[in-house]
């Protein structure tokens, strides 16, 4: 069985900070860091997805963090195809923003060599868990989408690429099997989704293994304000046990089929997300039921 590893998608949200699980004098940037990867394995850069991440930052990360930590980086978000505002661009290329529609190629290349350098430390010290690509809900199954896919896994050729679809259409039950030949096909990890079910966005609870060397899976809570509201209103969730032991035969079968399984919490509301993961790794040591 392969290495279960439970994280939260954040060890510098505001919340979390707030809400008292780092102790007092391990509050600033490397304390938090540290004491985080004291008590769980892995972890999200969801800032990665905002504005492009830094080399100096990722060399850091791997000065405070243990070996065989991880990192799973979110793909920015230009990269992705989602609006982007100039000031999440680095200084130089603001005046180049597309002001609707897509980028042009000069500058999506430009970004794309700027987002390698920067993940290059993780990936050069065995700590780069995988480069997370979470694509819009309007990103829809068809020629166009699967061009992308291809364009993207060519650019990434080397990287533990992992892809999470928004658009529920992918994994329909009459759909399902050819998006994971596509994914198995790219050499892609497809990334698994817990959340709420009944809403016109909801993906269903499943856990694909496209990639032997690396299986995701996103626990995004339960809330019914899932794609509208605020972010609290959309990620405001407290597992409790029985939802997460609910899950703990389908991560074990997971496993079995990947050298590596990523579970990590989105529901990210104070120190929600921590917890759950903690219950989760807790849950997962013990023995499995006969």
């Amino acid at each position: 069985m392969g290495d279960i590893l439970a994280g939260a998608c954040s060890w510098t949200d505001r919340q979390l900070v707030a809400s008292g699980w780092y102790p007092r004098g391990r509050r600033d940037a490397e304390g938090r860091l540290r004491h985080y990867a004291e008590r769980l394995p892995v972890v999200e850069v969801d800032s990665g997805y905002y504005a492009l991440p830094r080399r100096r930052n990722s060399e850091l990360w791997v000065e405070r963090t243990p070996d065989g930590f991880r990192f799973d980086v979110k793909a920015f978000s230009l990269l992705t195809g989602h609006p982007t505002r100039p000031e999440a661009l680095p200084a130089d290329l603001r005046d180049r923003a597309p002001a609707r529609g897509p980028a042009d190629p000069a500058l999506l290349d430009e970004v794309w060599g700027r987002f390698a350098e920067a993940v290059d430390p993780l990936r050069a010290a065995g700590r780069l868990g995988a480069v997370l690509f979470q694509f819009p809900p309007w990103f829809t199954p068809g020629a166009p989408a699967e061009r992308f896919l291809e364009d993207c896994a060519e650019r990434t050729k080397g990287w533990p690429l992992a892809v999470e679809f928004r658009h529920p259409a992918w994994w329909h039950a009459e759909r399902a099997d050819e998006t994971r030949e596509l994914l198995t096909s790219l050499d892609v990890t497809a990334v698994g989704t817990d959340m709420a079910q009944g809403l016109t966005a909801s993906l269903p609870p499943l856990l694909p293994v496209t990639r032997p060397a690396l299986a995701v899976v996103r626990f995004h809570g339960r809330s019914t304000a899932w794609g509208r509201g605020s972010k609290e209103d959309r990620f405001r969730h407290d597992y409790d046990v029985t939802e997460l032991a609910a899950w703990a035969p389908r991560l074990r079968r997971a496993a079995r089929q990947a050298d590596e399984l990523h579970v990590l919490f989105n529901n990210c509301c104070g120190d929600a997300a921590v917890r759950a993961a903690e219950t989760m790794r807790d849950l997962l040591a013990g023995p499995a039921p006969k």
